[in-house]
């Protein structure tokens, strides 16, 4: 049991790897090479805008000493927290005002929604936008079979809803079960759905009223669990949702500002979630730009405060129980007059700078996905004790969620910020839950590639049905404001885009449908 304890924590780090292994290689195979490193290093060292090793201690102290003097000179003002011999407080933050304004205008929205069945809105969808076009066969050369637009729609309507392709074929007219499975294999694969999705993020973003929910450089990323009845090496107990018994996969989703999701990923409810944060952000292909990310407790480590920062994202999580958080300084002698007691710790800035060239790579690899930047996350956290890099990015992980935490209690529109963006991450699980509603919402499937086909189809119609909700509701504006009825922006930001309830997701399909 020791050996085989320690076989695995040593593969989790890479300090032991397999030949020819795909994920548990040496960590410098996932690295660019280095010869093309070094060829390029000052290059990239440019667009990263990061000093060099010799320079990297002073720049690191320099930019430390600029943020904690900005949080200095807010701290305090808004009553928030406060410092008492030595020790932080924390009072009770400001509650999310409610507008009664906001709420008589949901209603309104609500209410002018018209019925709709779940099939017709993906294809008036499609009809705007075209985003079917991409789902083209495995072999270029193959003709469409018969009825395949509605073969399309029946078969990423069997993953999303969960019925699976027997009872969708039952529930639609001259589809069979043969003709879904040949759509399913050939044409509803990651790839096109990828596309697709973005697609539709992209004409979601250049909607009149998406502006009024941010410009797309804000996100946030959290899992959803969902039970699982099939035995799967992905799958594990999670008792605080389904008890000892029952086990569980997350989709853990990247969603924007505008309520849109641009990445989905399944994964295991073991690990951290923060091993897949860098994942959706750097794999994103549509048009909006996230400069800013959030996550809760489980989303981060101070390793992804480092790679985020030197990424060029601002990370920005909500921490439990942050007045028990261990803040550091860049060295012993550093001195704030207003912070001080809470920064007990130092950082070795020695070490940073010994491995800054080593922590540059690992950067530049990230941006060109050498591998997936799960696997390197998980090397870099696993690390050993003796394992210098990982120390060092540890290190530098530790002075930036100071940074951010000292600014956190300074800033009151920061932490609106961020509970803003996980409520709408929250918010929008209920959608999902309400298309998934088959077999009672549980996974019946062991297969990670029908696993993660069905929840890319859900992200694809929940994005669908975002994109639908949203023009539907510029229009319930644009009525109101002829008839002289208008609403402030403040009020807009408070109205769901997701309301879902006319949405039909369950009976027969395609009736009286020519398409």
């Amino acid at each position: 049991m020791s050996l085989a304890l320690a076989i695995k924590d040593n593969l989790r780090s890479g300090n032991l790897y397999i030949p020819k292994s795909k994920q548990h290689i040496s960590f410098w195979k996932m690295l660019l090479e280095k010869n093309f490193w070094e060829d390029h290093r000052q290059k990239f060292y440019t667009d990263l805008n990061q000093p060099s090793a010799e320079n990297s201690g002073e720049f690191i102290k320099a930019d430390f000493h600029k943020f904690v003097g900005q949080a200095e000179a807010d701290f305090g003002k808004d009553g928030f927290a406060r410092i008492k011999s030595g020790k932080l407080q924390i009072g009770q933050d400001k509650k999310l005002e409610s507008a009664e304004q906001a709420d008589e205008l949901q209603a309104i929205i609500d209410a002018g929604l018209p019925l709709i069945r779940i099939e017709n809105l993906l294809m008036e969808v499609d009809r705007e936008i075209g985003f079917t076009k991409h789902f083209t066969p495995l072999q270029k050369h193959q003709s469409r079979p018969p009825n395949f637009y509605k073969t399309l729609v029946s078969a990423i309507l069997s993953q999303a809803t969960n019925l699976g392709i027997v009872a969708m074929s039952a529930s639609v007219e001259e589809i069979s079960v043969g003709m879904i499975r040949h759509t399913l294999n050939s044409y509803v694969r990651e790839e096109p759905l990828k596309n697709a999705n973005a697609e539709i993020v992209n004409y979601h973003h250049r909607l009149p009223i998406s502006k009024f929910y941010g410009a797309g450089e804000i996100s946030s990323s959290d899992g959803q669990r969902f039970r699982l009845r099939a035995d799967s090496l992905l799958a594990s107990y999670y008792p605080r949702y389904y008890g000892y018994y029952d086990k569980a996969i997350s989709i853990y989703t990247h969603v924007s500002d505008q309520y849109s999701v641009f990445n989905t990923k399944v994964i295991s409810c073991s690990p951290r979630e923060a091993l897949y944060v860098l994942d959706g952000l750097l794999e994103n292909n549509t048009i909006l730009k996230p400069k800013a990310h959030t996550t809760d407790t489980h989303g981060y480590t101070e390793v992804i405060f480092a790679l985020c920062h030197l990424l060029g994202f601002y990370f920005m999580p909500r921490i439990r129980d942050i007045k028990q958080q261990q803040l550091y300084k860049p060295d012993k002698n550093y001195h704030n007059k207003t912070f001080s007691p809470l920064l007990k710790k130092s950082v070795n800035l020695d070490l940073i700078a010994e491995q800054w060239d080593a922590m540059m790579r690992v950067v530049i690899s990230l941006q060109n996905k050498t591998v997936p930047a799960h696997l390197i996350v998980q090397k870099l956290i696993s690390g050993s004790p003796s394992d210098r890099l990982s120390r060092a990015f540890r290190d530098f992980g530790r002075l930036t969620k100071t940074q951010y935490i000292l600014r956190y209690l300074s800033d009151s529109e920061l932490r609106r910020t961020v509970r803003i963006q996980l409520n709408k991450g929250e918010y929008r699980h209920k959608l999902p839950r309400w298309i998934f509603f088959a077999n009672q919402g549980i996974f019946s499937t062991s297969d990670f590639e029908e696993i993660m086909n069905k929840a890319s189809c859900l992200s694809l119609v929940s994005n669908c049905i975002l994109y639908w909700n949203t023009k539907k509701i510029g229009k319930i504006m644009d009525e109101l404001k002829k008839r002289g009825i208008q609403y402030d922006e403040e009020v807009l930001t408070r109205i769901s885009l997701l309301p879902h309830k006319h949405v039909l997701p369950q009976g027969t399909y395609f009736v009286n449908t020519k398409k």
